[in-house]
């Protein structure tokens, strides 16, 4: 006897950002950010995992310069799945980033409380300067305000997936962003990681 989560209709899922406009806005923000830094400056990258991966790989092939990179990874949940307003560092940098030009790479920015979280713990690293890319705004959901210095586009509150972000580690693959129908979806399926941006209150 199959359960009733497989039982379920499958989430509907309604194109918000096609293949097509999310290439395009790569690399108009590629042009934006190479326009920022003096010619010949290496910039040092670090994705926000695991949301930003498909973003950062798609960004750094459209810069037009040296580029070095590294991860970090964060949590704000307790037991459930809603954000327990205490940030944790899940996966720190590899590389130091003092005296670097750090491009920290979201998929993501909704309330602001991660990314502000996390701007604050990499200035006390001493970068020589810091900046925020963000494939996705949702200023409609700002609790903390925060500097996110090139978007890529503002959406509004809807819970999205693909193109790196997943609903319970499913549609990351997806070369498009989508809205999915909640109503459809089985909220006991979703974990920690089922959010927008891996993070629901980033």
């Amino acid at each position: 006897m199959q359960s009733s989560a497989r039982n379920a209709p499958e989430p509907a899922l309604t194109v918000l950002l096609t293949a097509d406009q999310i290439r395009d806005r790569v690399r108009e923000l590629a042009t934006d950010i190479n326009r920022a830094y003096p010619a010949g400056r290496r910039l040092h990258l670090v994705s926000v995992l695991k949301g930003g991966f498909i973003f950062l790989a798609d960004l750094v092939r459209a810069l037009n310069r040296q580029v070095t990179i590294d991860f970090v990874a964060v949590s704000s949940y307790g037991p459930g799945t809603h954000s327990s307003g205490e940030v944790k560092l899940v996966k720190d940098l590899e590389i130091g980033i003092e005296d670097r030009d750090v491009l920290l790479v979201e998929d993501i920015v909704d309330t602001g409380q991660t990314l502000a979280w996390l701007r604050t713990a990499l200035r006390a690293r001493h970068p020589r300067s810091l900046c925020v890319v963000s494939l996705l705004d949702k200023p409609s959901r700002r609790i903390v305000e925060v500097d996110v210095e090139h978007v890529g586009f503002t959406i509004e509150d809807r819970f999205v997936v693909g193109y790196g972000l997943d609903c319970a580690e499913q549609y990351r693959h997806l070369p498009y962003v989508a809205v999915l129908d909640q109503r459809v979806e089985d909220p006991g399926e979703r974990g920690p990681d089922a959010s927008n941006g891996d993070l629901e209150e980033r």
